[in-house]
């Protein structure tokens, strides 16, 4: 926990520019008869312009809030069926554990048979734990980083989630759960072929290089967020709605102040396509693919790097 924490820590800080650009990209909604989209600098100009230098950073409180527990809960649930089954955490390089087993040799190796299986078993279960547990700050986050100049602002964290308590009740803190949930399919892309490139890199029984970790996190993460990042703009469009719902309208920069009320998932999907087509379920991919690449190698690198710390410790202690 203590290293899954740390690993989203320093990458949050890092890369919370481009999620806020990314996911102001991801609000943007098209609308008869209004102008059309900011693109990617003009989405950073415009937040410059009426935000300052603290406009990159609109909404870091709840973003380190929630990714401190979804890594802390991911890599602890990810490591745990692991270990359960028999194969070693992500920080241990050894491959000469093993574990009783009930058969007459009394022992089997520590590798199953089947490692894929084992790493989308683990990755799904640490996903759907996280998901959860920390969607509301999620929420809140992404109501901090659409926020159109004029509106009414939210001073702080723990001020943005009593005014949305009590404006929209507590469901709203877990609107765009269902396209989170389904969102648990990139990981079980994404582990499981950072598992196997990992055993690619890795050369005889040497602990693998801080080159070759970022290498592997980062070609994961990158087909993962590619084939599934249409259920990240689902989920903002979502979550960025305000109920009661206000007419809609859109001020002169192209940035949509109140969103129209899309309804269950599928009408969400259905509106979108319809009225944007299908690349706008893409909206927002490539600064995406820049913010997130370098998040999951620093995240992974941390997490690699202090799991072989503590391991280190826990066995000279």
């Amino acid at each position: 926990m203590i290293a899954g924490a740390g690993g989203g820590l320093v990458a949050s800080i890092a890369t919370c520019p481009l999620d806020v650009i990314k996911t102001k990209l991801q609000a943007q909604r098209f609308i008869q008869g209004q102008p059309g989209y900011l693109g990617i600098i003009d989405t950073i100009k415009y937040i410059g312009k009426t935000d300052g230098f603290r406009g990159y950073y609109r909404g870091l409180g709840p973003t380190i809030l929630g990714y401190l527990p979804t890594w802390a809960i991911y890599f602890s649930v990810y490591d745990g069926v692991k270990t359960y089954f028999g194969e070693a955490p992500l920080g241990e390089e050894t491959h000469e554990r093993l574990y009783p087993a009930a058969q007459p040799k009394g022992y089997q190796p520590v590798m199953r048979e089947h490692p894929w299986s084992l790493h989308i078993l683990s990755a799904m279960g640490a996903g759907m734990a996280s998901t959860v547990c920390t969607t509301p700050l999620w929420v809140i986050k992404t109501r901090f980083m659409t926020q159109a100049p004029g509106e009414v602002r939210y001073r702080h964290t723990l001020d943005a989630a009593r005014t949305i308590y009590r404006t929209e009740g507590l469901s709203a803190f877990y609107r765009g759960l269902l396209p989170s949930l389904l969102g648990i399919t990139h990981v079980t892309v994404q582990f499981p072929l950072y598992e196997h490139l990992k055993i690619i890199a890795r050369d005889g029984d040497e602990p693998l290089t801080t080159q070759s970790i970022l290498l592997c996190s980062a070609a994961s993460k990158m087909v993962a967020s590619i084939v599934t990042y249409p259920h990240e703009v689902i989920r903002t469009r979502l979550q960025t709605q305000r109920r009661p719902i206000e007419v809609d309208a859109m001020s002169s920069d192209g940035m949509v102040k109140r969103h129209g009320q899309y309804g269950s998932l599928w009408q969400t999907v259905e509106s979108l396509v319809r009225k944007e087509g299908w690349s706008g379920l893409y909206k927002g991919l490539s600064i995406n693919l820049l913010r997130t690449v370098p998040n999951s190698a620093v995240t992974m690198l941390t997490y690699e790097l202090l799991m072989r710390q503590l391991s280190h410790g826990a066995r000279t202690a």
